[in-house]
């Protein structure tokens, strides 16, 4: 049977917050993906939190990416809250309010004091991609995917070349462009012969490859060799960089550990990277989750979560192609079968590929300031089955309160989101993360 998360309670005019019908949702309705939208100050992020608590509850592990920061508070649980506890987050002076705060909002929620002891013990770990306190090791290894599905190994030769690429700051799709046609023909070359080429190697092979011919052409004619030793300078500045060591420590990057039963929530916080350097990792996890994925046998129950907040920048409407597009475009239309969903959340619906958005069974959605935010979650809503009920609802809503459009039930439900276990203390700085985290291992 499957597990329930309990998400929050009905709301309707009249009827006091927190007092209305409990909200549950089936773990399990998760696995035909979720949207959530809402502008600042709506709850957006408490939510997001509350489907991290209750998989965490249920012992479903997720992948979390985490572009501001926020997210990391899932860190924060303190069973008892006591003020000292919250001091470091808060200021000495407020710590004693906040503790009383989140301690009578739980209880007034029903949450029990049980499940603040279990969620504080559930496994949690993050990673601070290119930085301490926890970096992960992408430089280091490129590895070769499993055998036997070159369309698979396409996808990611395609997704390493555009992240390396934009990386080093070298302009153009990796797709058609020569540097990086050059690398992903390099890349699927070394995969062919059952290696997994480091960035050095790499480097090497770029100035002299191993082939002769890009497609039907003369590798000199697709890019001649002065192309070829810029591309190779390029990538070596990456190597010799000391802003970019970073990227060669840690762990490496280890999906199926992370979605593993058992494995808790693993989460990718990246407040700290700049755009390029998001990209570049985004394109490599994304990928690896996608090859991950179509690893697992076929299940109707959750597997697996992957949340991704604050996906407005990473998943753009045509013809705009960054690397996370793909991969993320393969989760939402494939990752169902497997038993893994997927969570995306922004407030900013106007640049998000709606048609993409369409594989989403589950709509969150809060309040919208503008006109054209609001027209554009209509349209959105539109195209899927009993949509523009929910859209209609989207005028004035307060905070924390959420249109839920489910594609399988027969209307839409307001609802007012619980209160969240995890303190929210807003974006975690570096020595906060450190101080939480301890030393590297």
């Amino acid at each position: 049977m499957s597990e329930r998360f309990y998400l929050g309670r009905g709301a309707a005019s009249g009827v006091p917050p927190g007092e209305g019908p409990r909200y549950e949702l089936s773990a399990d309705r998760l696995t035909t993906h979720a949207v959530v939208i809402g502008m600042t100050g709506s709850g957006k992020t408490g939510l997001v939190v509350d489907l991290l608590e209750e998989a965490s509850l249920a012992g479903v592990p997720a992948v979390v990416i985490d572009p501001k920061g926020d997210l990391a508070n899932r860190l924060l649980v303190f069973p008892g809250f006591p003020p000292q506890a919250f001091a470091p987050f808060t200021g000495g002076e407020k710590a004693p309010e906040a503790a009383e705060k989140w301690g009578r909002g739980t209880a007034e929620w029903g949450i029990e004091d049980a499940a603040v002891q279990r969620l504080a013990q559930a496994p949690v770990r993050v990673f601070t991609p290119g930085a301490l306190p926890r970096p992960v090791n992408l430089l280091e290894r490129f590895a070769a995917p499993a055998p036997g599905n070159p369309q698979e190994a396409a996808s990611q030769a395609l997704a390493d070349a555009a992240g390396l690429l934009m990386l080093a700051g070298v302009e153009g799709d990796a797709a058609t462009s020569p540097e990086g046609l050059l690398l992903i023909q390099v890349l699927m070359e070394a995969w062919t012969k059952g290696q997994s080429p480091s960035l050095e190697d790499l480097v090497r092979w770029v100035l002299n490859p191993p082939f002769e011919r890009i497609g039907v052409l003369d590798l000199d004619t697709v890019i001649p060799p002065k192309d070829r030793t810029g591309l190779a300078m390029r990538l070596n500045a990456l190597l010799a960089s000391p802003a970019l060591a970073a990227w060669k420590e840690g762990p490496a990057l280890d999906v199926g550990a992370f979605l593993a039963p058992g494995g808790g929530q693993t989460i990718f916080t990246l407040a700290h990277l700049s755009e390029a350097e998001r990209l570049f990792f985004l394109g490599i996890l994304l990928s690896e989750l996608a090859a991950w994925t179509r690893k697992q046998p076929g299940s109707d129950g959750l597997r697996a979560l992957v949340v991704f907040d604050e996906v407005f920048g990473y998943f753009p409407p045509h013809p705009k192609n960054p690397p996370t597009k793909a991969p993320l475009l393969t989760l939402l239309k494939q990752a169902r079968a497997f038993g893994v969903g997927v969570v995306m959340a922004t407030q900013n619906p106007v640049d998000l590929d709606y048609k993409g958005l369409t594989n989403a069974g589950l709509w969150f959605l809060g309040r919208l300031q503008t006109d054209p935010d609001r027209e554009r979650v209509a349209e959105g809503l539109g195209q899927v089955a009993g949509g523009a009920g929910a859209a209609e609802l989207l005028a004035s809503l307060p905070p924390r309160t959420f249109v839920v459009h489910d594609v399988k039930a027969d209307a839409p439900v307001l609802i007012q989101t619980r209160h969240c276990i995890s303190y929210l203390a807003g974006p975690l700085t570096p020595p906060q993360l450190e101080r939480i985290l301890g030393p590297v291992p």
